[in-house]
C-alpha cells in the first residue's frame, strides 16, 4: 500500500479526524458528562483555549459527531452532546479508558460515569 493510499483508507481518515489535539478527550468528556454547555466543557477541559475548543467542536460537528443545540437568549445558550455517530465511538473509547486505569490509576480523570 503506497503512502496515498494509506491516506485515503478509512482507517486513515479516521485516525487523521481523532489524533487532532483534545479530539478524544472531548468526546470521552461529552460521553461522561453527557450535554454540556461550551463555558462548562472549557472548565472541565483544564488547559484547552477557546480557539482549540471552539476548532475541535465545529470539526466534530462537521463530521456528525457531536450536535451543536443553539437556543438565543441572552447571553445565548450553547448545548453540545454526542450524536448516534458520537455514541458509536463509546465501546472504544471506554476500552482506552479501562487500559488508562490499569496503567495509570482507578480513573483517568476522576469523572464518574453518566
Amino acid at each position: 500500500m503506497s503512502y496515498n493510499e494509506h491516506q485515503d483508507c478509512p482507517f486513515g481518515v479516521l485516525m487523521r479526524l481523532l489524533s487532532g489535539p483534545w479530539t478524544l478527550y472531548l468526546i470521552w468528556v461529552l460521553h461522561n458528562k453527557g450535554p454540556t454547555r461550551f463555558g462548562a466543557l472549557q472548565r472541565e477541559v483544564s488547559g484547552i483555549s477557546t480557539k482549540v475548543l471552539t476548532e475541535r467542536l465545529r470539526m466534530l460537528e462537521a463530521e456528525g459527531i457531536l450536535y451543536r443545540d443553539y437556543k438565543p437568549t441572552i447571553p445565548p445558550e450553547v448545548t453540545y452532546g454526542l450524536s448516534p455517530r458520537g455514541r458509536e465511538l463509546m465501546e472504544v473509547i471506554d476500552q482506552l479508558d479501562e487500559l488508562a486505569g490499569r496503567w495509570y490509576g482507578s480513573s483517568a480523570s476522576g469523572i464518574d460515569q453518566a
